[in-house]
């Protein structure tokens, strides 16, 4: 209204503004030149060794690959505490319906041979299996080797193919369970690890000294 009655007094309309949208001669100064039109920035990029550590093109890993590490370094845990089995401990129980020491002793020197049979047979028969004794630790430490050599040798000679097959546990024609291989080797790692924490405690009630398992414990391996 102002500008149009400016303009009907011959005068000349001074335009209004808002603060914030006002031109403003510095800034007009201020602005970068344009750039001629067809031209493209171009931005300096990193090498991708210099933002990235993964490679473009992993190499795949075979199921048995990420098994064999595991399985080496948990059977070396398991030596170490067999080892300290004291031999003529293997009729004492912590409790009348515990296990006793020595069959205990026997079940993690056996298990290893369990992945072995999983892995190149499609069950295992319970009504065919030793029946548990008392032994020396020499010969249970023999036992152990005999068995983790099988089994580390089977692992390494699988095929991913092998473990989606069935494999079942009988009781003689009795099936008391059926699971793919893959599934089953790795129960049977996780089995022998539950059995080897019971082991470090009943070491651990008849006063005998305990390695280092995931660590330090309290007799050895202290940071």
């Amino acid at each position: 209204m102002r500008a149009a009655q400016a303009l009907e007094a011959g005068g000349r309309a001074q335009p209004r503004y808002n603060y914030l949208c006002a031109p403003d001669e510095s800034r007009q100064r201020n602005r970068p030149a344009a750039r001629p039109r067809g031209l493209r920035l171009q931005r300096k990029r990193r090498p991708l060794a210099a933002t990235h550590s993964l490679t473009l093109t992993p190499n795949p890993m075979t199921i048995a690959g990420t098994l064999l590490p595991e399985f080496d370094q948990e059977m070396t845990t398991t030596r170490r505490l067999l080892e300290r089995v004291p031999t003529d401990k293997g009729p004492w129980r912590p409790h009348p319906k515990s296990f006793p020491l020595g069959h205990l002793a026997q079940l993690v020197a056996w298990m290893p041979g369990w992945i072995a049979n999983t892995v190149r047979e499609s069950a295992l028969d319970l009504a065919t299996a030793p029946k548990y004794s008392f032994e020396t630790t020499e010969t249970l430490l023999k036992e152990f080797d005999t068995n983790v050599r099988a089994a580390r040798e089977a692992l390494a000679a699988s095929k991913d193919a092998d473990y989606p097959a069935p494999w079942s546990l009988k009781h003689g024609d009795r099936v008391l369970f059926t699971a793919p291989r893959g599934t089953v080797v790795r129960t049977h790692i996780n089995h022998l690890i539950h059995h080897r924490g019971q082991l470090s405690v009943y070491l651990r009630l008849n006063n005998v000294p305990l390695p280092p398992i995931y660590g330090p414990t309290a007799d050895e391996g202290r940071m």
